[in-house]
């Protein structure tokens, strides 16, 4: 069937409840169209992420937040893994609705659907108004405050939680989007909106969310900060459209499909990912190659010279290669080198690429630079999925992560280690290299951070001190009790 990119307005026949309106993932509601055969509607919430709305003749169609399914007559087709691109579905073809029925608004429509807007690129972004009520990338009545966080979406109080909420949790797709439209690389690149689109969608849909800090919501949040550095004055005025593009690129996918544990548990445990890269920066060549493999599949830049896609993919590689947190002093010690020599010529591609590598590894370890009310929440997520690895080697008798033992590790132990070891250290070197205002509020942030754990754990060690005296106290009285009457006795 021919791609058709105009979407009928679909009736209904009775209100949505608002719960049915608030779930996450896809809505399958009534037309009246008898074009569709097979099961129920009712079968549709067994799928994962379905809410099934049936009616009165019991046809549906399958819509998903960021995607359009269709049932036919042999059922729905298989489903990729974890990424659902879009089916060839001519929607002329579907019934017109029958004149007794009751007409509704597009604004009731809207409520309901939240995909992207199916027209032509040039169309969308010179602002021609589009005949389809429903395009609309941002659905106006849920998600208005995000159209407004977008404008402010190089602060570096970026509130990324609320953002995903108000998103309903496609903070990723829609943030990168944006990003692309800001530096207009749809235009410059030549890149067709409706493989852009499927081609963030399987990236967010790859991240596994059960994670509780390797998820899309940490790629949007080091997506976000990526696009501040890229916006100091010293990267905004050498970087080139195709920078931009890779390192964008490569915040939303340098942790693709991450398993929430780390390399030595892949290693340890004979895993088939440590096999493949021979034990060396295992993750970061999955979520290199992973990224690749979606890029090919979504064929977003399949209209380029081979040879520049390719250098692209290998580009791509080397930034998602440096945040090996293992490799750390290597490249600290080659940056500091640089910043000592003051050598770095942002003219020259090597040394662009090498700051790329070093934004990219601030923006994924920029947590604790961030706001308190952000970072505690990101501080207290990683050592959760830290935790929960010991758990797991704690169960298999495996040696257990110092880290990752909640028995003998709290949050603010490993945010202060963290901090001072990791953290700081880079974060000096940027602020010596890009001595700026956001720089400054950066080490403020890590500075108020550092005296928040520390104060938060000297609390923690004095309760836990107070408790023990309580338990010993007691076991001294009566103690004493029966030893005074014994002396007594013998006296």
């Amino acid at each position: 069937m021919e791609v058709c990119y105009q979407l009928p307005v679909l009736p209904l026949d009775r209100p949505v409840p608002k719960h049915v309106l608030s779930r996450r993932g896809a809505i399958s509601f009534s037309s009246s169209s008898s074009l569709f055969g097979g099961p129920a509607p009712r079968q549709l919430s067994k799928r994962r992420g379905a809410i099934s709305y049936d009616s009165e003749d019991q046809t549906a169609l399958y819509i998903r937040m960021l995607d359009v399914r269709v049932r036919s007559q042999v059922g729905f087709e298989p489903e990729r893994r974890r990424s659902h691109p879009y089916l060839y579905v001519d929607f002329r073809t579907l019934h017109s609705r029958p004149e007794a029925a009751r007409p509704v608004s597009a604004r009731n429509v809207r409520r309901l659907l939240s995909f992207q807007r199916y027209l032509h690129p040039s169309r969308f972004f010179h602002g021609i108004p589009a005949n389809n009520p429903l395009g609309y990338i941002l659905d106006d009545d849920y998600t208005g405050q995000a159209k407004l966080m977008l404008q402010k979406v190089g602060n570096w109080n970026f509130d990324i939680f609320l953002f995903d909420r108000l998103t309903n949790g496609n903070s990723l797709v829609n943030l990168t989007f944006h990003l692309f439209n800001t530096y207009g690389l749809i235009e410059l690149f030549q890149l067709d909106m409706v493989k852009l689109r499927r081609f963030l969608v399987m990236i967010q849909e790859d991240y596994r969310c059960q994670n509780p800090y390797h998820n899309a919501v940490h790629a949007a949040d080091v997506t976000q900060a990526m696009y501040c550095y890229l916006q100091e004055p010293k990267l905004a005025e050498t970087l080139t459209s195709c920078d931009l593009l890779l390192g964008l690129l490569a915040a939303a996918t340098h942790d693709l499909d991450h398993p929430g544990v780390n390399q030595p548990f892949l290693i340890k445990t004979d895993h088939y990912l440590a096999a493949l890269y021979k034990n060396s920066s295992v993750l970061e060549n999955h979520h290199w190659k992973s990224a690749v493999g979606l890029l090919r599949e979504s064929d977003l830049l399949s209209h380029l010279p081979t040879e520049d896609r390719l250098n692209m993919e290998e580009r791509l590689g080397s930034l998602i290669l440096a945040t090996d947190i293992s490799r750390q002093n290597d490249y600290l010690s080659e940056f500091r080198t640089h910043l000592d020599k003051g050598d770095l010529c942002l003219t020259n591609g090597g040394h662009r690429h090498f700051i790329l590598q070093m934004a990219l590894k601030c923006a994924d370890i920029c947590n604790p630079c961030r706001p308190w009310k952000l970072s505690k929440q990101w501080s207290e997520k990683v050592t959760e999925e830290f935790f929960h690895q010991g758990d797991i080697e704690r169960k298999h008798n495996l040696e257990v992560t110092p880290l990752c033992d909640r028995q003998s590790n709290s949050v603010a132990n490993i945010q202060i280690g963290f901090m001072a070891y990791v953290v700081e250290p880079l974060f000096v070197e940027w602020s010596r290299f890009s001595d700026t205002r956001l720089s400054q509020t950066m080490m403020s942030h890590l500075s108020l951070n550092k005296q928040g754990w520390n104060e938060g754990r000297d609390k923690q060690e004095a309760s836990s001190s107070r408790a023990s005296e309580e338990q010993t106290t007691p076991a001294t009285k009566d103690s004493n009790s029966k030893v005074l009457p014994q002396g007594s006795k013998g006296s």
